[in-house]
């Protein structure tokens, strides 16, 4: 009975985005119906220019899922406090997984005992790229830019699991776990622990299967964002004209980056979805270095960054979290913009 409320509480949220798609190119097409047939256009070019690019991504973030390599992450976890930050921000920058995901290994581990600092790097670093985001961002915004975001989510990650590490013996980072029953249920599933590790997935239909269906999930996600924002993108060009965001946002702004992460942040819904609407306000003005505060806060300062773990965490360590997101994504603006 609980699988099937599951089940159809999935098939609604998927019907939703649906209709949320459909509604904003109808949107588009009544407001706009000169542009209908451009704006359908240009977002199946849209698909066909990143396709190349965000297959090999998907198939990574597949091959990854169904190998059992994400169920092996907690051993990264254990050792010596500079270590575990490091093999947790490098995780949590190149692998598909994200708060969410591993919330019940994250809780299990807090639990257990694990130090709060490789905890929080890793859930500062998950959020921002993985395999199918860096592909995705690379054939959007062009290959600086993912690779500047990688490299900032493993930043993000290093410099958070640091900071929280000087906090280690406070009361509050050695119980960082709400006592609640949502915490409970969540310690004591460890996240398919008894899985093992097996690279040939074409080995085992169990393995084949779970392939495959990772795969049809990531495409499926990936094709639920993109479109929507890419025909977004295509009415910011309609509407903008050329340099319209130079005064807010622009190169000779000391407040662009800024205002990229305490005004953008909060409202950024999903990280495929911004990528071609980043392009749009690049191309009207955004200056590149809040292109990227933008991009690095919107995944762990938004809402959705920040729900995987404020059901978990004590509020101490959780303002902890928001303060090392919103500083460190300042930080990866002003450093990317300084170098590009």
């Amino acid at each position: 009975m609980a699988d099937q409320t599951v089940i159809l509480s999935r098939t609604r949220k998927r019907r939703v985005v649906w209709a949320l798609c459909l509604t904003l190119l109808a949107g588009i097409a009544a407001v706009w119906p000169d542009h209908s047939m451009n704006a359908t256009m240009f977002v199946g070019w849209g698909l066909i220019v990143v396709a190349p690019i965000v297959i090999p991504g998907i198939l990574l973030a597949a091959w990854i899922i169904a190998s059992g390599a994400d169920a092996h992450i907690a051993g990264a976890f254990e050792g010596r406090t500079l270590r575990t930050v490091v093999a947790a921000s490098l995780i949590g920058a190149i692998t598909p997984v994200c708060g969410v995901t591993v919330l019940p290994l994250m809780a299990g581990l807090l639990a257990a005992g694990v130090p709060l600092a490789p905890i929080m790097a890793f859930w500062l670093s998950s959020p921002i790229t993985d395999p199918a985001m860096l592909a995705t961002t690379a054939a959007t915004l062009g290959l600086s830019f993912a690779i500047g975001k990688t490299l900032a989510a493993f930043g993000l990650g290093v410099f958070g699991g640091a900071i929280t590490a000087l906090f280690a013996k406070t009361p509050w980072s050695i119980n960082a776990l709400r006592d609640n029953g949502l915490v409970r249920q969540l310690s004591a599933a460890r996240c398919g622990a008894a899985q093992t590790f097996q690279p040939k997935v074409w080995c085992t239909e169990e393995r084949r299967r779970s392939f495959a269906t990772q795969f049809w999930a990531t495409t499926r996600l990936i094709l639920i964002c993109l479109i929507p924002a890419f025909a977004a993108e295509y009415a910011l060009n309609a509407a903008l004209t050329p340099g319209a965001l130079a005064a807010y946002v622009g190169e000779d702004q000391w407040w662009a980056i800024p205002a990229a992460v305490f005004v953008g942040a909060p409202a950024y819904i999903d990280g495929y979805a911004a990528l071609p609407l980043t392009r749009g306000l690049i191309e009207n003005g955004m200056s590149e270095g809040a292109a990227m505060a933008f991009l690095i806060s919107g995944g762990v300062v938004s809402i959705w960054g920040a729900m995987a773990i404020a059901p978990v965490l004590k509020l101490k360590p959780f303002l902890l979290y928001l303060l090392l997101a919103v500083s460190g994504s300042l930080a990866a603006g002003y450093v990317f913009g300084w170098l590009v």
